[in-house]
């Protein structure tokens, strides 16, 4: 095989890592990391869409699949989010600048940003699910005029546990835009609201006959979100929520991360809450 056609079947083969190398890494909390990769072959990155996810490999040591939390438009590089709870999870959050990481994607169906022009963006998120939903933030901020007023509701367990802590106040300074955050524990410092993410909706600016909402959390979390935007106004079609399973191969073949009658990997991981309402009301599923 010639070197023009491997690198023709490289490119449009997605079982096949691409090298990527770490550009920088970032700790945002105790357990979590920011990776920025750029591709070792000086081309540009792949492009994504907000809310599609990359395959990670770390040689020898395993394959993960990871939200790209980074700009759309910046096409040099790729913005990870990363928490450390194992040891594939740890040998990659380890990396070091220069080291080289396989990169497979990117894959799956991201969030209707385009629809959502025209209307109020509302983005609810818990704990690392802000991580999916940055690259939401960005694109509704360079496209300030194709979309209504931005909100974004961020839960985290603690202070310490928040991510992204000087984007969030950049973004509450922005026109047009309302962030508010809460902590379940926030200790004798913490100034801020207490309590679930749900609890900030009282204090939203919502016009729910005229918003789209984009939800990324623990499941539960986003069950009751869901609930409660209905409650408010919101209707099912407009509420979309990115979904989490185990994805070993990213293409639909494996069936690891099926759910219900869905592909984690390549139906979603970005579904409309209609579409989800019958399965997340089946616990355990």
């Amino acid at each position: 095989m010639t070197m023009a056609a491997a690198a023709t079947t490289t490119e449009t083969d997605p079982m096949l890592p691409q090298p990527y190398s770490v550009r920088e890494v970032l700790k945002e909390t105790s357990d979590t990391f920011t990776l920025t990769l750029e591709a070792s072959n000086g081309a540009g990155v792949s492009r994504f869409r907000p809310g599609q996810f990359s395959m990670l490999w770390v040689f020898g040591v395993g394959e993960l699949p990871i939200s790209i939390s980074g700009d759309p438009a910046e096409h040099d590089r790729l913005v990870y989010t990363v928490r450390s709870v194992g040891e594939a999870t740890h040998s990659l959050v380890s990396r070091e600048v220069g080291e080289g990481v396989g990169v497979r994607g990117p894959f799956g169906r991201g969030w209707p940003v385009e629809e959502a022009q025209g209307k109020d963006v509302l983005v609810i998120a818990g704990g690392i699910g802000l991580a999916p939903l940055r690259p939401v933030i960005y694109e509704v901020l360079r496209n300030r005029e194709k979309y209504g007023r931005l909100v974004v509701l961020y839960g985290a367990r603690s202070p310490r546990d928040l991510l992204y802590r000087k984007e969030l106040k950049a973004w509450a300074r922005q026109r047009e835009t309302q962030v508010l955050v809460t902590v379940d524990y926030g200790g004798l410092s913490w100034r801020g609201h207490v309590g679930v993410v749900t609890t900030l909706f009282k204090y939203a600016r919502l016009q729910p006959a005229r918003s789209v909402a984009f939800a990324c959390g623990p499941e539960i979390m986003m069950r009751f979100v869901a609930r409660d935007l209905e409650t408010n106004g919101l209707a099912r079609e407009n509420i979309y929520m990115s979904m989490e399973r185990n994805m070993k191969c990213a293409v639909g073949f494996c069936g690891h991360c099926q759910y219900g009658p869905h592909f984690i990997c390549k139906d979603g991981p970005v579904f409309s809450y209609e579409r989800m309402r019958p399965l997340l009301e089946k616990y355990e599923l």
